[in-house]
């Protein structure tokens, strides 16, 4: 039975990616500083570890005879990381460069790093490939790519595996709802749950590339196992399809749309996914509206 560790293993993502370990039969451990938003919800197969990934003396022993380490644990959300830039870089940065450490300590065969499309910033042409350089328009997006830069050492100077993987606008169950930071997603089924109005900020033209979390979880695995790679690649793991945020509330069903102030926040963002589908024999395989459909009735929205 081989190992693995979910680093914010209790989160939306880390959760999912813990229930699919558990399920194919891997000796599974979650870290995470608060679980108790999902603690009664995690695989109950896996092992739990309420812990600070910036410790690196206790990644180091969580982390022994482990073949690999999913790096998913941050704060996340971009407003949050406008308002809090030295709380977040503090926990983004070093919370990465201490699991990178830890991982070469314990002779980890490979980390896969979650990092996110928002390291591209604004760029002119779309889609975004991985060879764009990097231009982040707020410090969460600046705080993965620099993930990204210690993920890409550790191959040549500790002699273990890493691959980033750039995220694109995840959704799908498990998702948080709640909080002033929710994603859209969340707050769209929050807003139609309570019979509220759905606010966009802007003017509902920015367009994002929604990926489903199964997609996620299944680039995740495969990134785990593939051969190709393990350089310190980066890859885009997004859908490769642009929905305006009109089209996406829209799919919520009917009630009043308002508008805020638009967010410091890139306009537009489209995965080229080639490089996935090429390196990990990756494609995307859920629909929008599906994910949407599941969503709505997982909450209880007409």
């Amino acid at each position: 039975m081989k190992k693995a560790v979910v680093t914010g293993g209790a989160g939306f993502i880390g959760s999912n990616i813990s229930h699919a370990l558990v399920e194919r039969g891997w000796e599974t451990h979650i870290v995470d500083i608060d679980p108790t938003f999902r603690k009664d919800s995690l695989p109950k197969d896996a092992s739990l570890h309420v812990l600070d990934v910036r410790n690196t003396e206790d990644m180091q022993t969580v982390f022994e005879g482990a073949d690999v380490v999913f790096h998913t644990a941050a704060v996340p959300r971009v407003p949050y990381s406008v308002e809090h830039p030295v709380e977040t870089t503090d926990q983004n940065i070093t919370g990465t460069v201490s699991v990178l450490t830890a991982a070469a300590r314990s002779k980890v065969r490979r980390v896969v790093y979650s990092s996110s499309g928002s390291s591209y910033g604004d760029q002119v042409t779309m889609p975004l490939v991985e060879t764009m350089p990097a231009n982040p328009v707020h410090p969460y997006g600046l705080q993965k790519y620099v993930g990204e830069l210690f993920a890409a050492m550790w191959p040549s100077i500790y002699g273990i595996e890493t691959v980033s993987l750039r995220y694109f606008n995840v959704y799908g169950p498990g998702l948080d709802p709640n909080g002033a930071y929710a994603l859209a997603v969340g707050k769209f089924l929050t807003n139609r749950k309570n019979g509220e109005p759905i606010t966009i900020f802007g003017d509902g033209t920015i367009t994002r590339d929604f990926t489903h979390v199964r997609d996620i979880v299944n680039a995740n695995l495969l990134a785990a196992e593939s051969p190709n790679v393990g350089k310190g690649e980066v890859i885009n793991v997004g859908a490769g399809r642009s929905t305006t945020i009109q089209a996406l509330a829209e799919m919520f069903g009917p009630g009043e749309i308002v508008y805020g102030p638009p967010r410091i926040e890139s306009h537009d963002s489209l995965a080229d996914n080639r490089k996935a589908r090429e390196l990990l024999g990756w494609e995307p395989k859920e629909n929008l509206e599906d994910g949407i459909a599941e969503l709505k009735k997982l909450f209880g929205v007409a």
